[in-house]
């Protein structure tokens, strides 16, 4: 393949991360859906807390039951009592979570499905009022990738992508604020990590660009090399 045909079926670079512009316009997408929205953000909002609160059940049982056991200041019945009911609470929770994640994830995907609908809809409407020179200049590979690996990756946010960093943010918050309640000291020593952290995701996101942007290049190569090679054997 020569040079300039290469270069015409190169997809855009993505250009930046963040670009709160183009979010703004995607949001409008999820206006019609807000209904199915609110009750699948606040099934995320419980999940992560019963999820942060799960490590309490283990603190519970040894400091209220096991330890006392231990040191005969209650009778081991008791203490086997005492935990046999605490295990069953935290099986309970963990059936809750079961319930929520499964009535979670139907109400994404159920957004996300009819946010994509909207869109695909969209821009096959749009794609029909171009010019037969806006064809000329986007080679058909460019499109479908548009059309069809583009918008995957906004169902994926649509449908994880915001409530699973909403949800994790409010999870951080509450681990946070357990652990300063138990012990602040520790607590800080354990965030002398988080800056290490900071750093490691920022280096994984600049090359996690750099592969999609070169996944999305390749995708768009072979679409083109299909359809133009099967219409031309078709034209033969």
């Amino acid at each position: 393949m020569s040079t300039a045909v290469q270069k015409f079926h190169e997809e855009e670079a993505i250009g930046k991360t963040y670009d709160w512009q183009i979010a703004t316009r995607l949001l409008r997408y999820l206006k019609p859906y807000v209904r199915l929205l609110i009750p699948a953000l606040l099934f995320t909002l419980t999940l992560n807390g019963l999820n942060a609160l799960q490590p309490k059940f283990t603190q519970w049982a040894i400091d209220w039951h096991i330890v006392p056991a231990t040191q005969a200041a209650a009778p081991t019945a008791a203490a086997f009592s005492g935990v046999l009911w605490l295990a069953l609470v935290a099986l309970g929770v963990r059936f809750v979570i079961f319930l929520f994640s499964y009535f979670q994830t139907v109400l994404l995907n159920s957004v996300g499905q009819r946010v994509m609908y909207d869109l695909r809809s969209e821009l096959y409407q749009k794609l029909q009022r171009q010019e037969v020179a806006y064809f000329d200049r986007n080679p058909v590979g460019r499109i479908m990738t548009r059309l069809t690996s583009d918008v995957d990756a906004l169902n994926e946010l649509f449908t994880s992508g915001v409530t699973d960093v909403l949800g994790d943010l409010i999870a951080i918050i509450i681990i946070i604020i357990i652990m300063l309640l138990m012990d602040w000291r520790l607590t800080l020593v354990t965030l002398i990590t988080v800056p290490l952290l900071f750093a490691a995701t920022t280096w994984f996101r600049k090359h996690a660009r750099r592969g999609y942007d070169l996944v999305r290049t390749r995708i768009a190569r072979i679409n083109s090399f299909l359809q133009e090679h099967l219409s031309g054997a078709q034209t033969v």
